[in-house]
């Protein structure tokens, strides 16, 4: 059975609403990454976990080197990994281009300390072409068979930088669909990259609450980042409120704050009582000093000190606090 080109599905003509439709078999690509590279139609397809839980078994069964690719931007915990995985890996940490510049790279290196088998980490930006040349040298230098799997949390950036790999190391004509969505890869795809290495791209791990999957297509455009990310800082002395354009908001009264979130996206700031957003999904969190709280899809807001936080967000997005990386 052939396979579509962009996101792994197989190709079938009988049934519209499954994975993979195409009105003619000889096609290369399903309808739907065809939609998603000619008219930029973003869909979401709807996954159960386990299916690619199962596909991770399968490749800590192997001997193969693997990528594990990490959004710097909005990553969660790694080290869940290593229940289905025991490969040497390459920790690729991707999307360099969206954090300030003036950041001290060794200590994001030092912050990834997983307990996994991680033979060597790398930060990356495949939109810039940012040490793909090292990527591409550390892999060969690691790989035990020319078969590499490229493994990540969903939207992680996995598609997008097999697909530099193939302009930059290969003379393959093909590539894979990308979108600002999650799941769009789904199923592996085998990206002969040479006669020594074969990337293997793997569907994303999912991660409930993605608010991409939330918003209109107008909303979608302004959470997606497509520039370095200007932090914004606000010193908090009395009982304050931020509210994030329609879907966030954050209530707290004497600390440090530090929005990492896209340009585009309104920030208001409240000193009295406000109704805004009341009627969010509300939660009272407790931070520790020096945390991240990490919105699904969106970003993170770095608290300086501990304090009581109450927090208000769109029904169905997750958040989790970890310690602060910056």
């Amino acid at each position: 059975m052939d396979r579509c080109i962009g996101c792994g599905a197989i190709l079938q003509s009988d049934d519209k609403l499954k994975d993979g439709y195409t009105s003619n078999l000889q096609n290369k690509l399903c309808e739907r990454c065809f939609r998603i590279r000619n008219y930029n139609e973003q869909k979401a397809v709807v996954k159960d976990s386990s299916d690619y839980i199962d596909i991770l078994k399968n490749i800590g069964q192997t001997d193969d080197l693997v990528l594990l690719v990490v959004d710097l931007f909005n990553f969660f915990d790694l080290n869940k990994l290593k229940d289905y995985i025991n490969n040497d890996i390459i920790l690729v940490l991707t999307k360099r281009d969206l954090l300030p510049s003036d950041i001290y790279e060794e200590r994001i290196l030092d912050y990834f300390n997983l307990d996994m088998n991680i033979k060597d980490k790398i930060i990356i930006s495949s939109q810039n072409n940012y040490h793909l040349d090292t990527l591409y040298k550390k892999i060969n230098q690691y790989k035990k068979s020319k078969n590499v799997y490229v493994i990540g949390y969903t939207s992680a950036g996995k598609s997008t930088l097999i697909n530099k790999m193939i302009y930059n190391y290969s003379n393959l004509d093909s590539y894979l669909t990308t979108s600002y969505l999650p799941t769009t890869t789904l199923d592996m795809i085998n990206i002969p990259l040479n006669d020594d290495l074969n990337l293997i791209d793997t569907p994303g791990l999912l991660v409930d609450g993605n608010i991409l999957e939330l918003v209109d297509k107008k909303m979608l455009k302004k959470i997606i980042p497509k520039n370095e990310i200007k932090p914004k800082i606000y010193q908090v002395n009395s009982n304050q409120i931020f509210v994030v354009e329609d879907f966030l908001r954050l209530d707290i009264k004497h600390n440090n704050i530090v929005f990492f979130l896209a340009n585009t996206l309104k920030i208001d700031r409240y000193f009295k009582e406000s109704d805004k957003l009341a009627t969010l999904e509300k939660y009272e969190i407790e931070i520790d000093d020096k945390q991240d709280i990490v919105i699904n899809g969106l970003g993170f807001i770095k608290v300086m000190h501990k304090d009581k936080i109450t927090l208000y967000l769109k029904k169905g997005v997750s958040f989790y606090i970890r310690k602060s990386f910056l």
